[in-house]
C-alpha cells in the first residue's frame, strides 16, 4: 500500500503562501525595523538591542536574529517532541535566512527614507500582514512562538500575558538604549502590531452568512448548492403579521460568492428577505478546522 505523498497542488499552494508570508515578515524587519532602531518585541526586538548593547562589527542584528531564532529552534527540538511542527521550523529557518540575505544584498547604513511616522507604518504593517499569513495555515515564524510553546509545556504560566510582558519589556528598553524617539516609536508599533495581526487574520478569514426569507427556496438552494457550489440549511417559518409560511434559507459563502448570490436573487427573487453579517469564525466542512 503507497503512502499518500505530501507533494499535493494544496500543500504546494500553502508553502507558496508561508514562504510570502515570511518575506513579508523578513522585509519589514529587516529594511524599517533594524534601521531605525524599531524594537518591537519578539526576537528581532531583542537582536536591535543586542546588537548596540554589544557592539561588534559582524555581530549585527541580523546576525543576532538569526542566533537567537536557531537557538529556540534546537530547544523546541529537544523539549517540545511532536508538538513542535514542520511548519514552524521551514518558516523560522527561512525567516532567519531572508534576514541574512538581506544584510548581504542590500546592505543599509540608515533608514530609508527621513518619514519616521511613514517608516513605523511599514514596520509594522509588513510583519503583520505576514504573521496573519502564516497563522492561517497554522504556521509561524518561530522565536518567541517556540518559547510560547515551551512554556506552556513547563510551566503554570499564562503564556499570553508573559509574552506581552516580555514585549514591552523589549520595546520599553529602546528608550533607555537608544533615545526616546525610538522608544516611543517602538511602544506605539507595539500596540498597533497587536491590533494590526488580529484585523488581518479577522479579514483572511471573513465570510458572508446570509439568512434568506424566501417564498422560492428551489430558486435559492438550487443556485447556492449547484452554482456555487455550497451547501444550505431550509427550515420553515412563518410571518408574525401575515401569518403566511415561507422558507428559511441559511448559507456561508466567500465574499465573491456573496456577490454572486446577492444579484442571482436579485434578478430570480426580488422579493427575497435577506440578513447578510460578516463572520471570521466558522467551522466545519469547507471552511476552518475546529
Amino acid at each position: 500500500m503507497h503512502e499518500k505523498s505530501w507533494l499535493t497542488s494544496k500543500n504546494i499552494k500553502e508553502f507558496l503562501f508561508m514562504t510570502f508570508g515570511i518575506t513579508l515578515v523578513s522585509a519589514g524587519v529587516y529594511f524599517f525595523k533594524f534601521p531605525n532602531h524599531f524594537s518591537i518585541g519578539g526576537v528581532s526586538g531583542l537582536a536591535i538591542v543586542l546588537a548596540e548593547l554589544i557592539p561588534v562589527a559582524w555581530l549585527t542584528a541580523s546576525v543576532y536574529n538569526g542566533v537567537i531564532n536557531l537557538l529556540f529552534l534546537l530547544l523546541g527540538f529537544f523539549l517540545l517532541d511532536k508538538g513542535f511542527g514542520f511548519r514552524t521550523v521551514y518558516c523560522s529557518i527561512l525567516y532567519s535566512l531572508e534576514v541574512q540575505l538581506f544584510e548581504w544584498l542590500w546592505p543599509m547604513s540608515g533608514p530609508l527614507t527621513d518619514q519616521l511616522i511613514l517608516e513605523l507604518f511599514f514596520a509594522v504593517l509588513l510583519p503583520a500582514l505576514g504573521a496573519g499569513i502564516l497563522f492561517n495555515l497554522d504556521a509561524s515564524s518561530g522565536g518567541t512562538d517556540i518559547a510560547a510553546m515551551i512554556l506552556k509545556k513547563f510551566t503554570g504560566l499564562d503564556v499570553g500575558i508573559a509574552l506581552l510582558c516580555s514585549d514591552v519589556l523589549i520595546a520599553a528598553s529602546a528608550l533607555v538604549v537608544f533615545d526616546i524617539t525610538a522608544g516611543l516609536c517602538s511602544l506605539l508599533g507595539l500596540v498597533l502590531k497587536s491590533v494590526l495581526v488580529d484585523s488581518v487574520i479577522e479579514s483572511l478569514n471573513r465570510h458572508k452568512a446570509f439568512m434568506i426569507i424566501t417564498y422560492q427556496p428551489e430558486v435559492v438552494t438550487q443556485y447556492i448548492t449547484e452554482t456555487l457550489g455550497r451547501g444550505a440549511t431550509i427550515w420553515s417559518g412563518q410571518g408574525a403579521y401575515t401569518h403566511q409560511n415561507h422558507q428559511v434559507v441559511l448559507t456561508v459563502l466567500a465574499r465573491h460568492q456573496a456577490v454572486q448570490l446577492r444579484r442571482h436573487l436579485k434578478e430570480h427573487d426580488p422579493h427575497a428577505f435577506m440578513i447578510v453579517t460578516n463572520s471570521s469564525e466558522i467551522f466545519g466542512k469547507g471552511f476552518l478546522r475546529a
